[in-house]
């Protein structure tokens, strides 16, 4: 809306351009420039397009409001629209729910059949799934971006876990000081996609990025990430001086050698692995339910954090949690 971003340029709001404004060429940013430094390009462009329109920035020494060169943007990871340039309205038609306005309900995220309204034919197509794209995944092309001359990069994590915060993010960090090192390599690339794969994802695509013309479906509802949290007790004291936690064991056994997550308002998503496990300060080897266990960790942690023990999505203990 226009008359909106001029009204938040008369009072020196700050204005950043969403992928919604289906920037796709150079003209459009000409026009938006007078708006925003920094811009968020339509997610179905390529790599050479995007170099195109950097590019040209620089050539034409096109400027935003601070007049500084405007800076392109793009997706690099997460949740994925099937819409164009996210605009969809199925939301809003069917929940009263606006996707627009950051409420959708993704009902594109469940499993449909496609019939035939005459005479109920049902037709075969891939999968049922037909409107869940997988999210994407552009580690392995992160240094192709950035040659293209990309300066912001976008996480989609709306609704996302702490864990999925952390592990994404530092991975992506990861990737961008490897190529600015020029330590950029196919050993770490394989390295990053297991971390990511261990959090929420509807299975990984490089989106449009490479040219391709069609997207790809998830092949099920929700998370396939390989690793999962099962919640196991939380924090009910912690000693400073020791960095030692005091756990309340409230649910399945932890044992030494196993890892685990800590996760709370202040102290974010923690990970470490059990090395030695203490119940009124006599060593064991796994602490049970109704215990209150001390383990020594390295970073400061607040009464009332959750814990929770990591497994691989095919465990037992993931199952009777899912199950129950």
């Amino acid at each position: 809306d226009i008359s909106v971003m001029e009204y938040a340029k008369s009072k020196d709001v700050e204005i950043h351009i969403s992928t919604q404004c289906n920037i796709t060429n150079i003209e459009a940013i000409r026009f938006y420039s007078r708006y925003a430094d920094v811009m968020v390009l339509a997610r179905e462009l390529n790599i050479a397009q995007m170099g195109t329109i950097t590019r040209a920035i620089r050539e034409q020494n096109i400027t935003g409001p601070s007049g500084n060169l405007v800076q392109i943007e793009v997706f690099v990871h997460g949740a994925l629209c099937m819409a164009v340039s996210g605009k969809c309205y199925i939301s809003l038609d069917n929940f009263n729910a606006s996707a627009n306005r950051g409420a959708c309900q993704q009902p594109c995220r469940r499993a449909y059949t496609v019939k035939d309204a005459d005479n109920q034919i049902e037709l075969e197509i891939d999968n049922k799934y037909i409107m869940s794209p997988k999210d994407l995944m552009t580690i392995p092309i992160i240094d192709r971006l950035l040659d293209a001359g990309v300066t912001v990069l976008k996480i989609e994590g709306r609704g996302r876990s702490a864990e999925y915060v952390k592990t994404v993010t530092k991975t992506y960090q990861e990737a961008v000081k490897a190529w600015q090192n020029n330590q950029f390599s196919k050993e770490k690339i394989e390295k990053w996609t297991a971390e990511l794969n261990k959090v929420y994802n509807r299975g990984f695509w490089g989106g449009y990025y490479l040219g391709e013309r069609t997207g790809e479906w998830s092949e099920r509802y929700g998370s396939q990430a390989s690793q999962k949290k099962v919640y196991v007790g939380k924090v009910v004291n912690f000693f400073n001086q020791l960095k030692v936690a005091e756990i309340k064991i409230e649910t399945h056994a932890v044992k030494t050698g196993d890892t685990i997550l800590i996760i709370g308002p202040t102290t974010g998503a923690y990970e470490t692995q059990v090395n030695e496990i203490r119940v009124e300060l006599n060593q064991v080897e796994k602490a049970v339910k109704g215990e209150n266990c001390s383990i020594a960790v390295d970073e400061t942690l607040r009464r009332g954090d959750k814990v929770y023990l990591l497994v691989n999505a095919g465990h037992k203990l993931f199952q009777v949690q899912q199950n129950g």
